[in-house]
């Protein structure tokens, strides 16, 4: 597939929309309104008892406080590992001496470009979080247990906490 036209909709400082037009080599051809985004950093802190670090905060479009993975967007020219190492510290105070990436996926590629990177961040240290003046954060330490119940229950509905969780408790 190869675009043959884009358009800009709209812009704010997260994301912004273009139509698109796409067409194959046969002729056959797509359109769409694509939600044009950076990228994701998404941080899965550990801690040396196997806890995972979460982040609950209030979610317009869910319309609901949700506990998930922290996580954050990817500025222009920031690298993802160098986004989710700024995040970790905005958003929980955290730093960690190890980074290892864990996987990388697209959350809804129907219509939205985001790419979201996981990495699991170890050997922590404790600090003061500086989060955006729109964020109010509460942070907290799960363990396995716990998180496995909460989302056997259906109680962790967030795309990224669950892909990164299962994933690392899958093939840790």
């Amino acid at each position: 597939m190869k675009i043959i036209s884009s358009q800009e909709k709209y812009r704010c400082k997260l994301f912004w929309v273009t139509e698109d037009d796409a067409r194959d080599k046969t002729g056959f051809e797509l359109k769409r309104s694509v939600v044009r985004h950076n990228g994701s950093a998404v941080m899965m802190a550990v801690d040396d008892k196997k806890r995972v670090l979460l982040v609950r905060q209030y979610r317009l479009p869910a319309d609901q406080y949700m506990w998930e993975l922290p996580a954050g967007k990817v500025d222009e020219g920031e690298k993802p590992l160098q986004a989710a190492k700024r995040e970790l510290v905005e958003e929980t105070g955290y730093t960690a001496k190890k980074w290892k990436k864990l996987l990388s996926f697209y959350p809804s590629p129907g219509f939205v470009q985001e790419k979201m990177n996981i990495y699991l961040a170890t050997d922590l240290s404790a600090g003061e979080a500086t989060p955006m003046e729109d964020e109010r954060i509460e942070i907290r330490w799960f363990k396995r247990a716990e998180l496995d119940d909460l989302i056997k229950k259906g109680k962790i509905e967030d795309g990224k906490t669950l892909a990164g969780y299962l994933f690392w408790r899958r093939f840790e």
